[in-house]
């Protein structure tokens, strides 16, 4: 690549009035890449340089326009067709907030996110914020999120037994069918699954690719789901070990859980539950050695109705070493701990629950600083030695506390914990809605990508809204809405947060991506589960996966996804792995759109740019300054041949690009073929329903 840097007689000359040529509007380019702003995460009070992307000798002036500020800046390096304009700002605690203003002749314009304007918004600006920095291993990685009860049993010693307890209406039940669908109210049914079958399964994700595993919750708890956490500071024992296995299970007649003794036996006895965290251990050590990573859920706005500081169940009321409930004793220690609305004792069940769920009372925090300083060691235990996880997944964190001033005070006292526990750990939140104020720096890393990458894609490929429950015709293929809610939303993130987002297309919460491919709008109760098997498209799924694996962010894969699995929402989504009766060559296809991922470095952590459009059609690139790649998407159930500009991402106005992944309604191939690039521009034929990925590889 030709570098060349501009000496200050040259930079002088640039402001020489004289004849320019055409302003180039399509050869400007900026964003918050390390490309233009280096470093990509610039330190509290120190320097970083700040730069933008024009033609070569196309412009007279450029400036920075910084916290109302306006700086002259330079013309630093050209690199091949392009110069590059630079500025270095010292930088205190301030974020930046920034655009540019250009002048080329008569013509003078403004670039921010939204790219070249006439008028400026705030609201796209770029931004820096310094001394935010998030850990360089979770951007771009693999994730792959894993329901623990539905992914493999590998230990049937620890399975919850019928009857072991009583839960919303109900006995415990355990499912003696693998391959049975999720009840409609199977909270309390549990198909064994465990962390010594995540143990057992180890070779297959790291043959698959996976650089990270996201647990969904593993602390004691009495649902498959476990968001009703009984106990912070243990792993529950039937996803462990249980070495002490006494007492009995209730009768069919029997619903008072103080009466189910084997249960309490199991979740109490503190010999089942250091077992369990030793083994916990090992299981973390053993994906460590993989060269893997461990992400916690961390369910902190509430617990369970079943949890220890409660117990409105009565399962701790007589045992030895636990103190007595907030629900058994208006004298118990963990009284503030909750919101109760009268003094009714004992067996008080009028309390504070997050939308009113008696089974999920709210953790009281504004009321108790014990609970405030409980939870922030129980933050700090699991990243740090024995345990050492490598960070949290945050539940419902937008709605933890009473207002929005608690809420950031408590997960800015969060991050600091966590960070000073392990300075390489991720926090990653669920959220809906712009995130923009816990993206600061100073609380959350990231969250689970929903407005910038889940619902844009499944709009545009599926026509589908997240949960199956409508269906748009005027969203489906809508390239326009597409792009415009990127844009829209992207403007929450900053460089640090955008690189580690979760890029879903499936989780726990929502429809399986492959059911939404079939257009039908309904859930399990309405159509019956069988109804999410049909009419699925998998040529869809994999121009989803395509761009899963292209997009900026951390490609996070719900466990079965990369199999086949189907299923409508909660709680079909949660069906068992399909261990024997696998989609082998839709895994086949994730091994190597996932090595693709991994392999090309534009595609972890470079520039994304769309540069072409039009109905159930995008091509965009992902590139540095030395390294390009070119993906193309075609919804429609024909060819298209397309043809677009290249050389706007750094790829020579003539050159050869190298087909190395196509899919097509059949499945997909590695085979490489070579298109010329004439005169800047390249053409195409994307196949029915299908993708192609083009690599510019450099001559030496």
């Amino acid at each position: 690549m030709n570098f060349e840097r501009y000496s200050k007689a040259e930079r002088d000359q640039q402001y020489i009035s004289g004849m320019r040529p055409v302003f180039k509007k399509q050869a400007v380019f900026c964003d918050m890449t390390e490309d233009y702003v280096r470093p990509a995460q610039p330190a509290l009070y120190g320097e970083v340089t700040l730069r933008i992307r024009t033609a070569h000798n196309n412009v007279d002036k450029v400036f920075l326009m910084a916290n109302d500020k306006r700086y002259l800046m330079n013309k630093d390096v050209q690199v091949g067709e392009f110069d590059y304009y630079a500025y270095t700002l010292q930088l205190d605690e301030e974020t930046v907030a920034y655009y540019f203003e250009i002048q080329a002749g008569a013509v003078k314009c403004f670039y921010d996110e939204r790219g070249v304007v006439k008028q400026v918004d705030p609201y796209y600006n770029f931004r820096v914020i310094p001394g935010f920095v998030t850990p360089d291993w979770a951007k771009g990685a693999v994730i792959y999120q894993i329901y623990v009860d539905r992914f493999c049993n590998g230990d049937p010693t620890n399975d919850v037994l019928d009857n072991e307890y009583h839960y919303i209406g109900g006995h415990s039940a355990r499912v003696t069918d693998w391959n049975k669908y999720p009840a409609q109210m199977g909270v309390r049914e549990f198909y064994g699954g465990d962390l010594q079958g995540v143990l057992d399964k180890l070779d297959y994700l790291q043959e698959l690719g996976v650089e990270v595993i996201y647990f969904n919750p593993l602390f004691v708890s009495p649902s498959n789901h476990k968001y009703d956490i009984q106990d912070y500071d243990y792993i529950d024992p039937h996803f462990g070990k249980i070495v002490m296995n006494e007492g009995k299970v209730l009768q069919d007649w029997e619903a008072e859980n103080r009466f189910s003794t084997r249960y309490i036996n199991r979740v109490t006895n503190k010999e089942n539950l250091e077992a369990t965290n030793a083994f916990f251990i090992q299981v973390v050590e053993e994906i460590h050695k993989r060269g893997m990573k461990v992400i916690l859920d961390g369910v902190f706005n509430h617990c369970g109705s079943f949890n220890k500081w409660m117990d409105r169940e009565r399962i701790y009321e007589d045992v030895e070493g636990y103190e007595k409930g907030a629900y058994v004793d208006r004298n118990s220690p963990y009284h503030s701990y909750f919101q109760f609305f009268d003094d009714n004792f004992p067996y008080n069940p009028h309390y504070d629950g997050w939308w009113g769920h008696d089974t999920l009372p709210k953790l009281n925090y504004e009321g108790s600083r014990q609970l405030y300083d409980y939870i922030m060691k129980i933050a700090a235990k699991w990243v740090s030695p024995p345990y050492n996880c490598d960070g949290w997944r945050l539940d419902v964190a937008a709605d933890l506390g009473h207002s929005p001033e608690f809420n950031h005070k408590f997960w800015k006292d969060f991050r600091s914990t966590v960070k000073r526990a392990n300075h390489n750990a991720i926090i990653l939140a669920e959220h809906y809605g712009d995130p923009r104020a816990w993206l600061s720096g100073r609380e959350w890393d990231s969250v689970m990508n929903y407005d910038n990458f889940m619902e844009p894609v499944t709009w545009f490929l599926t026509g589908m809204q997240k949960h199956s429950d409508d269906y748009r015709q005027d969203l489906l293929g809508n390239a326009g809405a597409f792009w415009g809610s990127i844009l829209h939303s992207g403007t929450a993130f900053t460089y640090p947060s955008t690189m580690v987002a979760m890029n879903q297309l499936s989780n726990h919460d929502h429809s399986r991506f492959l059911t939404r491919t079939n257009h039908k709008v309904g859930r399990s109760n309405t159509l019956g589960p069988e109804a999410a098997n049909e009419g699925v498209n998998k040529a869809v799924m994999r121009e989803a996966v395509v761009m899963q694996m292209t997009w900026p962010g951390a490609p996070t894969i719900y466990y079965g996804d990369e199999a086949g699995v189907c299923g409508f929402t909660d709680p079909d989504n949660r069906r068992t792995y399909p261990w024997g009766h696998e989609d082998q060559e839709l895994i086949d296809f994730h091994k190597e759109i996932i090595r693709i991922h991994k392999a090309h470095r534009e595609l972890k952590d470079g520039s994304i740019r769309g540069i072409y459009e039009e109905y159930n059609v995008l091509v965009y690139a992902r590139f540095h300054v030395e390294e390009q790649t070119v993906v193309c998407v075609n919804n429609n159930d024909h060819p298209v041949t397309v043809q677009f500009h290249v050389w706007e991402v750094g790829i020579p106005k003539e050159a050869v690009l190298t087909q190395i992944f196509r899919t097509d309604e059949n499945g997909y191939s590695t085979e490489q073929s070579e298109l010329p690039v004439i005169a800047g521009k390249l053409e195409v034929t994307i196949p029915k329903t299908g993708t192609l990925i083009l690599k510019h590889f450099e001559e030496a």
